[in-house]
């Protein structure tokens, strides 16, 4: 027998595409590849793309044209291509790259070791499903499959598409609708996770406070989930991503304040502050209303740190209405944003709005008035903790001083620190005391080790 065939996977997009590749780099161990480092010459390359804005297109296809000469110097090499701009472009993708071997969707991604292995008998394939398959519920569990880089971290997928209609947004169309996995896998998922080390969970869903409402047929139970989790022992965090303003109930809020778990963080995309806007966007809630969720949100959870996303440029934005937006940013007082400009994506209702795109340069000088509002509030917020006691679960050394090393506090805020005698280890928790606060981190010094890693070993890796 010959050496092992060998992978990389390249992962452009959100933290679901980041979860997705986990899970494929699963399926391939499982089938008997090994994986190499990014830069390294793998036998097999697969890119789990994004297709939420153009410039992720721009990368996809810069990357396959980077790999054309190597793939002619070596024809055993295979390359793939997986995920929402696969679902979206499909044959076209081998039209503009032929030496694509493989493309896939983001409902089949279970098949892709099989369709590597036909294409290698059988020439390229083009293989996406319209819509996911009876069963895809429990592909998407990671306990059972994925390969994570990180061992006291995981990601958990509780729902795959979106019945929302955002004008801009290409999700649903690649996704498909809300598919809820049963309450009782993820609970003992959970459970899985905890066994093998991981003390912090960030839950995934393209709305996932709508979670379980294809199931009830009325109330969602997200609340349901957030409490149920949170009385895993060993599950220590519980974090999640992300939700809509229109549906953010009380009971969610009720269980964030009430489950221990769960961090006191929300993220709760505004993405305009003008009612014009909202409704052009189909965003389904005024302005007011979504102030008022948030307040009640601060009200209910204690020390509740809030993020959103926010567009710029929307098609017909006018400066009266950008500067809406600039008063609502003001009044929510947000911990940190992120921040785009609108990319109209072929098939949305905003792409099709054209006579009404706003100047380049118009949409460069808001964004850049944006973020001086969001640092000069996440600076406030920052500066605040100064000579508070933080708990901080530990990443490993900072990416720009490996002297020094960093974590995230419970409310998601990245905090650098010198290890000092005890030099606690990655996936320790450890208090600090915050010195500085900046817009985008805090600076600390190390108190005390509450606890040391807990992990003890990686998920065991099985076939599907």
């Amino acid at each position: 027998m010959g050496e092992p065939r060998t992978f990389s996977i390249r992962t452009f997009g959100c933290q679901m595409n980041e979860h997705d590749a986990e899970r494929l780099a699963g399926l391939l161990v499982a089938d008997g590849l090994v994986p190499v480092g990014e830069g390294q010459d793998a036998d097999v390359v697969v890119f789990n793309t994004c297709t939420i804005r153009e410039n992720a297109d721009l990368k996809l296809y810069s990357a396959l044209g980077h790999l054309k000469a190597l793939k002619a110097q070596r024809p055993d090499m295979q390359i793939a291509v997986g995920g929402c701009m696969a679902q979206k472009d499909r044959g076209l993708i081998r039209e503009r790259a032929e030496w694509v071997d493989v493309v896939f969707g983001t409902h089949n991604l279970a098949e892709a070791p099989g369709l590597l292995a036909r294409a290698r008998a059988e020439g390229p394939l083009v293989q996406v499903w319209d819509a996911p398959s009876p069963e895809a519920s429990r592909d998407m569990a990671p306990a059972l499959y994925a390969v994570r880089d990180v061992a006291w971290s995981a990601w958990m997928t509780i729902q795959t598409g979106c019945d929302n209609s955002c004008a801009y947004c290409i999700v649903p169309a690649v996704r498909g609708e809300e598919i809820s996995r049963p309450l009782a896998d993820l609970v003992e998922e959970g459970r899985m996770l905890a066994a093998a080390g991981v003390s912090e969970i960030t839950v995934l869903g393209q709305n996932v406070n709508s979670y379980g409402r294809d199931i009830t047929g009325r109330a969602p139970l997200f609340g349901t989930l957030l409490r149920e989790l949170g009385a895993i022992e060993g599950i220590e965090r519980i974090r999640f991503t992300s939700p809509h303003p229109k549906d953010l109930r009380p009971e969610t809020i009720e269980a964030m304040a009430e489950t221990p778990a769960v961090c006191p963080q929300l993220h709760l995309p505004m993405q305009s502050g003008s009612n014009r806007v909202l409704a052009a966007m189909r965003r389904g809630y005024r302005i007011e209303r979504y102030l008022e969720r948030l307040a009640s949100a601060r009200a209910v959870v204690p020390d509740l740190a809030v993020t959103t996303d926010l567009i710029v440029g929307f098609p017909g934005e006018s400066d009266a209405e950008f500067d809406e937006t600039l008063a609502a940013v003001a009044e929510a007082e947000f911990d940190s944003a992120y921040t785009f400009i609108f990319s109209p994506r072929e098939g949305t209702r905003a792409a099709q709005m054209t006579e009404q795109f706003v100047d380049a340069e118009v949409v460069k000088e808001r964004f850049a008035r944006l973020k001086e509002v969001l640092d000069r509030s996440s600076l406030r917020r920052h500066e605040a903790r100064v000579g508070r006691r933080e708990e901080v679960l530990v990443e490993g050394p900072s990416k720009r001083n490996p002297g020094v090393l960093s974590g995230r506090t419970r409310q998601g805020k990245l905090t650098h620190f010198a290890p000092g005698e005890l030099a606690p280890r990655p996936g320790a928790l450890v208090e600090v005391d915050v010195t500085y606060g900046a817009p985008y981190y805090l600076r600390a010094e190390l108190v005390r080790v509450l606890r040391g890693p807990r992990h003890r070993t990686r998920l065991a890796v099985t076939s599907a």
